[in-house]
């Protein structure tokens, strides 16, 4: 891997391990333990776990090999394994694997979630081994030349009709973009502030990058047969402007379930996030008989 890439990894390395060493791991077990009512509030009012779980994949992981890429906080984790899939979950950041390991000791899954620590391009797992590789909000930490590797990677790992998920940023709008920088948000400040948007740019673990539909829809091309993209989050962004509460997540909820009524160009130019599915990986391309 190019020095660059190397970098990138040890500066997401470094930010995660920080962020996760001291998760609440009790917000784990109470939502797995609460599993029914955290599914009915996340899958209808949190854009990423809605697109992610579109399709009813929360009814159709159950016995399913899954791999989760750049798993985190470890909650989808071990919610897929709280539905009955059998998780290995993936992370560059050490402390994930503490999270896993104070979960699985919580937590009497049927198949305890296994840790695999380091660079996913050094996983040493069998191919076609996977019916789902899941990545949340995992891609864009990618620079796009490692991005490819890993995408070549995933495909190996799937099963023949097996399937990839990501949920992704989208950027189909560089006007709206733009727009965004300039507004300040917890823990970024405005572009307008010049001085404080630098010191903020050389600690976040994002490497600058394409985000459009087009560019994962070409990624995908070249080691998937069939790449479909859901636009997510073109009404639900309004919900930034509001204050918590009940009414915030009422319109989570219904701005969500309305944008699929917008035409689909105008969706795709406006959305703020995104549902990538990649399926048939193409086996000349990865040097499979």
């Amino acid at each position: 891997m190019s020095v660059e890439n190397d970098k990138n990894q040890e500066k997401n390395r470094l930010f995660y391990e920080n962020l996760y060493k001291d998760y609440p791991v009790s917000n784990i077990i109470h939502w797995v333990n609460d599993l029914d009512v955290f599914l009915k509030a996340s899958l209808t009012t949190e854009a990423s776990w809605f697109a992610l779980y579109q399709g009813d994949l929360q009814n159709r992981l159950k016995g399913k090999k899954v791999l989760e890429m750049g798993c985190g906080n470890c909650v989808n984790a071990s919610i897929m394994a709280a539905l009955g899939a059998e998780v290995y979950a993936n992370d560059i950041a050490s402390s994930s694997g503490e999270i896993i390991k104070k979960v699985n000791e919580k937590i009497t899954f049927k198949y305890p979630i296994k840790f695999i620590q380091g660079d996913f391009l050094e996983n040493k797992l069998s191919s076609g081994m996977f019916d789902y590789v899941i990545g949340k909000a995992f891609l864009h930490h990618l620079r796009i030349p490692e991005e490819r590797l890993f995408l070549k990677e995933t495909a190996r790992l799937l099963k023949d009709d097996g399937e990839a998920r990501f949920f992704e940023p989208a950027v189909n709008n560089r006007i709206l973009d733009e727009i965004r920088w300039h507004i300040p948000i917890k823990g970024r400040p405005s572009k307008f502030n010049r001085k404080a948007f630098k010191k903020w740019r050389e600690i976040d673990p994002h490497p600058e990058r394409s985000f459009s539909s087009r560019h994962f829809k070409k990624a995908g091309e070249e080691f998937f047969g069939e790449v479909k993209i859901m636009p997510v989050g073109t009404l639900e962004r309004f919900s930034k402007f509001m204050s918590w509460g009940k009414k915030r997540e009422k319109f989570k909820s219904w701005a969500l379930n309305n944008e699929k009524k917008i035409p689909f160009f105008i969706n795709k130019n406006l959305t703020r996030s995104q549902l990538i599915i990649y399926k048939n990986a193409r086996a000349e391309k990865l040097g499979i008989d």
